[in-house]
């Protein structure tokens, strides 16, 4: 009879833990949606020099959010696929929603001098990224996602491929099919 009680309080409390566990997705699923909707149709970037020239003098807790190229698809599985990243304070969470201050700090790597091997790495990645680079034009975000790669590269060590990989995911270009591809 003890048995069957401490089954049944277990099976409640797994139940109990289900639900609060689906109550909790479904939540982060309508924020989602919602971030979705906002930045897809209310972004605030573009692709242009200028533009590039304002995140610099862009305020402190500044935000760089939507896509510059092409309609933004695949959102959910990117976010999905970036939390792979998220001990890595660089890596952006969510490609179409960059703090204006990191992006700075990123872009400022673009220029980072980088050796024989790690150059090899970074090639490799452009060459074999789904985008042919970081981004699809050389814009902003090529330079962002550029010094990402590189500093990654020197001082986590990455690889060709991992830095293909968080390329293929960290894009913010949108809808492959309709981008400018530089």
């Amino acid at each position: 009879m003890l048995g069957h009680r401490v089954w049944l309080l277990i099976t409640v409390l797994a139940l109990l833990s289900f639900i609060a566990t689906s109550a909790k997705a479904e939540e982060d699923d309508a924020a989602l949606k919602s971030r979705f909707q906002a930045m897809s149709q209310h972004g605030n970037v573009e692709c242009s020099v200028k533009f590039e020239k304002l995140i610099g003098t862009t305020s402190s807790d500044g935000r760089l959010q939507g896509s510059c190229c092409a309609p933004m698809e695949s959102y959910r599985q990117q976010i999905d696929s970036l939390k792979k990243y998220a001990d890595i304070a660089e890596v952006p969470p969510d490609p179409y929603d960059i703090s204006a201050r990191l992006a700075h700090t990123l872009m400022g790597y673009y220029t980072l001098a980088v050796n024989k091997d790690e150059q090899a790495a970074y090639d490799y990645a452009m060459q074999h990224s789904d985008m042919q680079g970081p981004c699809c034009c050389k814009c902003w975000r090529w330079k962002v996602y550029g010094g990402l790669g590189k500093y990654l590269i020197r001082t986590r060590h990455y690889t060709d491929q991992q830095v293909t990989d968080l390329w293929n995911v960290g894009q913010g270009c949108g809808d492959l099919a309709n981008t400018k591809m530089h």
